[in-house]
């Protein structure tokens, strides 16, 4: 993809993502804390992965989605976190037309495939918890695969969508983004064209996938709540809520971060602390999405302590062997003394 021209205007061939000021200082500081939240991002995420595969008893729709959540987490991150913090140590602020787009592409495309996954995972608890008769058929092998598929799919469609409107616009003036990546609403208030249909795009592909993906959240859950709130058992209420709990938090964080950036007004977009938020939804919940569904289920939690606990036994059986045989003979020379 490469710049748009238009009249005598020379068009940008790379843009400078400002980030988070100038100096040395103000570098290291976020560059430190991208990389200690990336860091643990990866190490959570790629565990959790890890366990689930390595463990046949999780090998269920449910973890089915909770390793590729787990996936979409390093993706979009991933898209991110490695350009921002080589600018940050380097000091070298610019990134090429083509690699702002390509960026760009990912990122939404990343984002937006998580939001239909956690669609797709209230759509299971749904099925799991109020229909689970049908539950084996209802959440096939293959109904999983076309799940997931489906939510690459969309992600692809708006992506596509979107680098399009946003990269046939008119770059010919300043080539600075006041943000340490790039992102749709910074890259609008740099163009030289008229950007209202941009903003209108973005705002109802935006608007139509929070308000499809949170509609089927909300009325799986409706049901969810009124089925659990039926069960006798104290015990049984209790861990249908666990099951639903950490779900519902990793969507409300990801759900109202991204409505706060993308659906606000144009006019608001100055008025609120942008970079913020999006470090919150860049780098933040990837970090917490691995340790909000493990803390909180136990069989996570006990296929790690089994899979730790395994390697431990096989370092510790040589050794605990002889002992025991050297306990044996010591107590036969002792009897033995004795008599």
């Amino acid at each position: 993809m490469a710049p748009v021209k238009e009249g005598n205007c020379t068009a940008l061939s790379e843009f400078i993502l400002l980030g988070f000021g100038n100096g040395p200082a103000r570098q290291m500081i976020p560059f430190v804390i991208f990389l200690v939240i990336y860091i643990v991002a990866m190490l959570g995420n790629t565990v959790l992965i890890l366990i689930i595969t390595a463990n046949s008893h999780l090998h269920t729709p449910m973890y089915f989605f909770l390793m590729n959540l787990s996936l979409l987490d390093l993706c979009y991150s991933s898209t991110i976190a490695p350009r921002a913090m080589a600018s940050f140590l380097a000091g070298n602020k610019a990134i090429s037309y083509n690699g702002c787009a390509i960026q760009f592409f990912f990122f939404v495309l990343f984002l937006t495939a998580e939001a239909f996954l956690l669609a797709a995972m209230a759509y299971d608890r749904y099925s799991a918890i109020c229909d689970p008769l049908r539950y084996p058929i209802a959440m096939s092998k293959w109904v999983c695969v076309l799940l997931v598929a489906g939510s690459y799919i969309c992600g692809c469609v708006n992506s596509t969508v979107q680098t399009g409107f946003t990269f046939t616009l008119n770059y010919c003036g300043s080539n600075e983004i006041d943000h340490f990546f790039c992102d749709g609403p910074p890259l609008f208030s740099l163009s030289c064209s008229d950007t209202q249909i941009n903003n209108l795009v973005m705002f109802i592909l935006c608007g139509l996938i929070i308000a499809s993906t949170a509609l089927t959240v909300i009325i799986s859950y409706i049901y969810i709540i009124s089925t659990i709130l039926r069960i006798r058992s104290a015990e049984g209420r209790h861990k249908a809520f666990s099951t639903c709990a950490s779900h519902m938090v990793a969507v409300t964080l990801l759900y109202g971060s991204t409505a706060f950036m993308y659906l606000q007004p144009t006019w608001l977009s100055s008025l609120y602390p942008r970079k913020a938020v999006s470090v919150f939804y860049t780098f933040v919940i990837p970090m917490l999405n691995p340790f909000i569904y493990s803390l909180r289920n136990k069989d996570v939690k006990e296929a790690l302590r089994r899979t730790l606990g395994h390697k431990s036994l096989k370092k510790l059986s040589l050794p605990l062997n002889r002992d025991r045989t050297e306990g044996v003979q010591v107590r036969f020379n002792l009897h033995k003394n004795l008599g």
